[in-house]
């Protein structure tokens, strides 16, 4: 007889060897300090790569000021309950209203986490009778909420902005639909850094009579000339159906936000099962957010996000290192061999040697075969911190002797 726990006792599942050597140094490692440019690893002071503190805001005295009076003044629980039931306030529908003014569209929803408006959007649209056509690769909490909204039905997946993919899908959605069709999509891919061809994508989407949800997660308050996301930054924000958010990144907070026509965020209210069934995001979070978006609207912070990301960027493509196809502040750096050993000694030798911290990524999170360091400059960041990245760098390549003609991102595109 098997027993449902012997899995646990083995190297399998995600991460399996890291897992079961409890590693706390690649995986689950332990920061100290304030979210910022500059942290402590290990008692070590480093300089911080691996946060999505795009415009500096997690080190704001003004935002942290609005958290603080909202925390004395309410408490960390307030409101109590669910917002059908007893959990809404005059501030959550205020920062619902100045949200949907910001994403250009009629209405918005809050929710306590992106993952979860994601979960939420998805599933509380799409029925029995109705096709999910989604970018094969989203991020997980996009594929999460297809899986669970087809609930075991046929759903098509589509080549990672494959327009010709994407038509064949959509037509042979369209040739068999009894019901609606829901083309799902990022803005910025997480790990890539580049952006979905949203104008090709909404041409499609109107020729074959389907919507489209954009999650903009890396986006949002980050592309475009105002921070709207990448649908300005692509010229196509109004032709976007559902336009998510999420707070975790550019806002430095928590939740998430949904938007789009009034009647469509209306029925999501009331059918999301992850907002009926939740308790409604504390108000120190709503006033955080509330304070955060009037630093979004700001564009200076955006510029000095871009100044940096530039100045990273050029830098690292200098020396030879494969940063793929970026049109974002996201940098990945591919790992020459591709494999996980070379990863972790890079990752090691740039945290103990050279005090600078970036993470490795590997499959699931990217696909097999692909191993890189995804870094994020923000408006945080100073030269002397880039300078002294790409000096580490430098010596890394000469140390290790890497051969950088190998270009990954060209091979796993």
């Amino acid at each position: 007889m098997n027993d449902l726990f012997d899995k646990t006792r083995g190297d399998g599942g995600y991460f399996g060897a890291f897992r079961a050597h409890r590693d706390m140094y690649f995986t689950q490692p332990v920061l100290d300090g304030a979210p910022g440019p500059r942290m402590k690893f290990q008692g070590r002071d480093v300089i911080m790569w691996a946060i999505n503190n795009y415009l500096g805001i997690a080190g704001r005295a003004d935002v942290k000021a609005a958290a603080v009076k909202a925390m004395s003044d309410y408490g960390p629980g307030c409101p109590m309950g669910s917002r059908l039931l007893t959990g809404n306030t005059d501030h959550h529908i205020a920062l619902e209203k100045q949200l949907a003014d910001f994403c250009g569209k009629p209405a918005s929803i809050l929710f306590n986490y992106g993952y979860l408006g994601v979960l939420g959007t998805i599933s509380a649209l799409i029925g029995k009778d109705d096709i999910v056509v989604i970018d094969s690769l989203s991020h997980a909490s996009m594929i999460d909420a297809t899986v669970l909204a087809s609930a075991g039905r046929r759903f098509r997946p589509y080549k990672h902005n494959d327009m010709d993919n994407l038509e064949f899908h959509l037509r042979g959605a369209n040739r068999d639909r009894t019901g609606g069709i829901l083309v799902v999509t990022e803005g910025v891919f997480g790990m890539k850094g580049n952006c979905a061809r949203l104008a090709d994508v909404c041409r499609l989407k109107n020729q074959y009579g389907a919507r489209l949800f954009v999650d903009d997660a890396h986006g949002f308050g980050v592309m475009g000339p105002t921070g709207q996301g990448t649908g300005e930054h692509l010229g196509v924000q109004d032709r976007i159906d559902l336009y998510f958010g999420t707070f975790a990144k550019a806002f430095a907070a928590i939740g998430g936000v949904t938007a789009g026509e009034d009647d469509v965020v209306e029925y999501i209210r009331y059918n999301a099962r992850t907002n009926v069934f939740a308790k409604a995001l504390p108000l120190p979070y709503v006033k955080t957010v509330e304070a955060a978006l009037a630093v979004v609207k700001d564009p200076a912070p955006r510029a000095r996000m871009w100044q940096i990301t530039k100045l990273l960027q050029s830098g690292l493509e200098g020396l030879g290192y494969d940063i793929g196809e970026t049109e974002s502040p996201i940098t990945p750096v591919y790992v020459p061999s591709g494999d996980e050993k070379s990863a972790m000694a890079m990752v090691s030798m740039l945290r103990e040697e050279y005090g600078v911290f970036v993470s490795g990524v590997t499959f699931p999170v990217v696909p097999p075969g692909v191993v890189l360091f995804r870094m994020i400059p923000t408006a945080a960041h100073s030269e002397e911190d880039v300078e002294q990245t790409i000096a580490a760098f430098q010596k890394m390549r000469d140390k290790l002797k890497l051969d950088l003609s190998r270009k990954p991102s060209l091979v796993n595109r």
